[in-house]
């Protein structure tokens, strides 16, 4: 009977885990719908002078993200456009990019 119950604690635990994974699918369609007008995916747009975000630290860029949307990071243009990302949005981002070789 224990071990039953383990096997079931086991399995939730692994349910609930992956459901928090990162999508880098999902990353890249957000990413290229939300960011690529200004920071490109390797390289930043033609005439932008934003950085790029391709190979950027995940924790850094999921931080960052996250004090523009909570506007603790003062960007008029970043504060409106990360308002509307959700914590899995942004989690998508960030590992999408941080895949990304520059």
């Amino acid at each position: 009977m224990k071990m039953r119950h383990s096997v079931f604690m086991l399995a939730g635990l692994l349910a609930a885990g992956s459901s928090q994974a990162a999508s880098l699918y999902v990353g890249h369609a957000k990413a290229a719908a939300v960011c690529s007008q200004c920071h490109g995916i390797r390289m930043p747009s033609a005439d932008a002078p934003f950085p790029p975000l391709g190979g950027r630290d995940v924790e850094y860029l999921k931080t960052a993200i996250k004090q523009y949307r909570d506007k603790t990071r003062v960007s008029e243009i970043m504060n409106a456009i990360a308002g509307s990302l959700t914590d899995k949005d942004i989690n998508d981002i960030a590992h999408y990019y941080g895949s990304v070789k520059p």
